[in-house]
């Protein structure tokens, strides 16, 4: 006599309410991310009157005109070439600065190796705000002051990089460094020839946390820089808070200019950001 069983369709793990719930908060999350990402697009778009005035962040008129006005207002436009050269500055020294130094903690021999990277680890838990002092001294003294040397030869390497790549290069097989030597390469071109191209992921991470860092930058290009056309793009934002009132709509329609680039880099290298974070560890 046969038994019969039933047969169940397979539950959609989609709808498991521990799921649900994760997915709702993961919607409010981005809500109140994106919230503030409109309210800066629509008053952009109102006139200075409606800024101090609208009872809704929707306009009743849309002035497009005011991006146009807000570049007029400051020279946005030198503004951008310097924050796009310091930019490309930093990245290019961060890579080339924090894999070098990344490699001899990881690959190379030598006295006092543990501490120094020991002494690196520390320099992360020390704020950046107790070093800026003696940093601008330097930088003065040198004559650097509105230079592009004081905006990029300060920040040319970075504590954070040197780990990340130390921590990546350390997860490649050190087999492929001794077959390398037998073949007769020597410990620089072990770094541009096996270690640099496998560690493509990390490289890319890196390049996009020193881009933000350096597009967002304020206080430092702040303080050593006083000629106009030296400013950055953040700095230059702050020419629309007068003393006795904030053009809203000509601010948040700069401020969307100068987002721009940082939400791009994002987007096109997303992918790269997220194998990077993955491969390096830094994943919870």
């Amino acid at each position: 006599m046969s038994q019969k069983t039933e047969i169940t369709p397979h539950e959609n793990p989609h709808r498991h309410p521990t799921n649900l719930v994760r997915h709702a908060v993961l919607i409010l999350g981005s809500f109140t991310i994106l919230v503030p990402f409109l309210w800066m697009i629509t008053t952009s778009l109102q006139s200075k009157a409606e800024t101090y005035t609208a009872q809704s962040i929707i306009p009743t008129s849309w002035h497009w005109e005011n991006y146009l006005q807000a570049w007029q207002n400051a020279p946005f436009a030198r503004y951008y070439l310097n924050s796009m050269l310091m930019a490309a500055g930093i990245v290019v020294g961060h890579l080339v600065f924090d894999s070098l130094a990344a490699f001899a903690f990881a690959r190379l021999k030598f006295p006092g190796k543990k501490i120094i990277f020991i002494v690196l680890l520390a320099a992360l838990m020390v704020p950046s705000f107790v070093t800026i002092i003696p940093a601008y001294a330097i930088v003065a003294n040198l004559g650097w002051i509105d230079t592009f040397a004081a905006l990029i030869v300060p920040r040319l390497a970075d504590v954070f990089g040197i780990i990340l790549l130390r921590q990546y290069f350390s997860t490649i097989p050190m087999e492929l460094d001794e077959a390398a030597r037998i073949d007769g390469c020597s410990s620089w071109q072990i770094y541009y020839r096996i270690l640099m191209p496998l560690a493509k992921p990390a490289l890319a991470t890196l390049a996009i946390f020193s881009f933000l860092f350096a597009w967002n930058d304020f206080l430092w290009p702040l303080l050593v820089t006083n000629a106009e056309d030296m400013r950055t793009i953040q700095i230059g934002l702050n020419g629309f808070v007068g003393r006795y009132g904030t053009s809203w709509n000509y601010l948040m329609a700069g401020t969307l200019t100068a987002t721009l680039p940082s939400v791009i880099v994002f987007i096109f290298f997303q992918k790269a950001l997220e194998r990077g974070i993955a491969a390096t560890g830094l994943k919870d």
